[in-house]
């Protein structure tokens, strides 16, 4: 059973608070859902399976207005946070690659040159990207470098009026579709003073390499890379001038923390709603499923964690648009709802028995995915770390010296 067909149902008003919304908010909802239900849902199985993005879709994610959405200007749609959070939350119903494509695509590349970039550089890219008629990708982790990114090896040497690039960066959504690059590389800048810098990469400039890592167990339906920079040289206004520092790729990451805490509500709640749209349908000892007391209670314990979560998104969405959401607040939003989304859709998946091990239904999909998706942008450990140091006032990530 869809989310479709439950919809106005006990279960879904409990996991949708749709009197939280607007009439405009709810409609946008449905415009995205109706569009994962017809373009995604009918083929997710076959691209998970074969390992496949759908590239197909960029375009009609563009058309739909999703590609930078919560961005003003340069073609793009302006929407509000609570808005690109509900997009987010329908697309990762459908996969977590889905909404991950949307995050890399918009809340880092997009973000990056539109926060960061000069106006030749927000002209010439964003509406493009808007459309989906260029992709961009974001190589900020390292081999060596995940959580600690300031750690990077990765360098850029200014030489005969050009920037020449040098290193290896390992996780990057995109990178082998993708027509540009922001890479983030350590630089000699303001008087010899090393810092991180961004730079517009196009993919096809020499000494720029990307391969797909491969085989994966998580995010099947979607593309993550290696990627190698040998001696790639750059005109010189190829540095994105604003912001410098660590604190510009941070500052991306921060948008994409922010998807996350909505996408993986909408994981969860589809894994949910199919475990008990299963129930109501499997007649084990000739009665429904869902008429038992074990299953009931797998039900409610299930849907009392995704409406708490989906709570702690729409506060968060509504503190964003106010211009009032403290900064470790999103951590707390990416802790606790891809901590609350994965064990929902574990659970979930023991509701549906053996046939849950199958690509018939989502629920181990998405908790696979889960996996990926609460790794990156910040592990558990680290969004512990930054609340920690929020609550307490003591930076723990570095370990005391004796």
């Amino acid at each position: 059973m869809t989310e479709t067909a439950l919809a106005g149902s006990p279960l879904a008003e409990m996991l949708e608070c749709p009197s939280l919304f607007s009439a405009d908010e709810l409609g946008l909802r449905d415009a995205v859902r109706e569009f994962v239900d017809h373009r995604v849902r009918p083929n997710i199985a076959d691209w998970y399976e074969s390992a496949r993005f759908p590239v197909e879709l960029v375009q009609e994610f563009g058309e739909l207005g999703l590609l930078g959405m919560h961005l003003d200007g340069y073609g793009c749609a302006g929407r509000t946070a609570v808005e690109y959070g509900i997009t987010a939350q329908e697309l990762e119903a459908g996969d977590s690659g889905l909404r991950t494509f949307v995050s890399v695509q918009g809340s880092l590349a997009m973000t990056a040159i539109h926060r960061h970039g000069s106006e030749e550089q927000k002209v010439r890219w964003l509406p493009s990207m808007a459309r989906g008629e260029t992709i961009g990708c974001f190589a900020l982790t390292e081999p060596e470098a995940g959580s600690d990114p300031g750690a990077m090896t990765t360098t850029a040497v200014e030489s005969g009026g050009e920037w020449v690039l040098n290193g290896a960066k390992r996780w990057i959504g995109l990178a082998t579709i993708a027509d540009v690059a922001i890479v983030w590389a350590k630089a000699a800048v303001d008087g010899g003073r090393e810092r991180v810098r961004g730079f517009i990469v196009p993919t096809d400039t020499p000494g720029f390499s990307a391969r797909p890592i491969e085989p994966k167990l998580s995010m099947r339906a979607s593309i993550q890379c290696d990627v190698e920079l040998q001696d790639v040289r750059l005109p010189y206004d190829a540095i994105l001038p604003e912001n410098p520092g660590l604190a510009g790729p941070l500052a991306c990451l921060d948008e994409a923390r922010y998807g996350i805490v909505w996408g993986v509500v909408g994981a969860a709640r589809d894994a949910l709603t199919q475990a008990a749209g299963y129930a109501q349908e499997r007649t084990p000892f000739g009665q429904p499923l869902a008429s038992y007391q074990l299953t009931q209670r797998k039900l409610v314990d299930l849907a009392l964690e995704v409406h708490k979560a989906q709570l702690l998104a729409i506060n968060i969405g509504r503190l964003k648009d106010a211009g009032t959401l403290p900064k470790p607040l999103i951590s707390a939003g990416k802790l606790n709802n891809c901590r609350t989304a994965i064990e929902v859709c574990r659970e979930a998946r023991t509701i549906l028995g053996g046939n849950g091990v199958t690509l018939d239904y989502s629920p181990l999909r998405h908790a696979n995915n889960l996996e990926s998706v609460r790794t990156y942008e910040g592990t558990d450990e680290v969004h512990t770390l930054i609340l920690g140091q929020h609550l307490t006032g003591h930076n723990a990530f570095r370990p005391a010296r004796g």
